[in-house]
């Protein structure tokens, strides 16, 4: 590996703390966490679950390497809202984010392996893929009710979006509904 790539990589991936995330921002929301917040925040959720999930025979490695990469596209792509993505065919968009992961993940020795775990995460073809796409929802949803404590209002649009997902884990619904639960107004 060269340094000068590595370096370079390193540099461009520090982006991600800077970029906020676009969903929150279109919604008026004070002071919105970033790509990188975010990123870190499906990665503990994705532990957590994890270890709740201890009968499941689910490989740590697998689903934290995942979890890392899960937004890392972003860092081209940029976090496209979701009335952007509803404009833009979903092939479009996973071809670009493919392309950006393999140039992104080009330089490290690893990078062909975690590309394909980015795959299968995206393709949704393994118990660990499954369960870091409930993380990264779970995550979301988590930081909108911490905005919500906050004082943001006009977030009912992601609790809805949530009440429609299909989740993998049992788990992963029932702590949704707990979730739900604790929004201010709901008791």
């Amino acid at each position: 590996m060269k340094m000068n790539e590595l370096v370079e990589l390193l540099l461009e991936i520090a982006t991600l703390k800077r970029m906020p995330r676009t969903g929150w921002q279109m919604r008026g929301v004070p002071h919105v966490e970033s790509v990188a917040d975010h990123s870190y925040g499906v990665v503990f959720v994705t532990l957590a679950l994890v270890d709740a999930l201890q009968d499941e025979e689910l490989d740590l490695e697998k689903v934290l390497v995942m979890a890392l990469l899960h937004d890392l596209a972003e860092v081209r792509v940029t976090d496209l809202p979701v009335s952007a993505t509803h404009l833009i065919p979903a092939r479009v968009k996973r071809q670009a984010e493919l392309s950006a992961i393999t140039a992104l993940l080009a330089p490290l020795p690893s990078g062909e392996r975690w590309k394909a775990l980015w795959q299968e995460l995206d393709d949704r073809t393994s118990p660990e893929g499954c369960l870091v796409r409930d993380a990264d929802k779970l995550e979301m949803i988590i930081q909108c009710l911490r905005y919500e404590q906050a004082g943001s209002q006009g977030l009912d649009e992601y609790w809805q979006s949530m009440d429609r997902r299909k989740w993998h884990y049992a788990f992963s619904a029932e702590l949704y509904a707990r979730l739900k639960e604790m929004r201010p107004g709901s008791g």
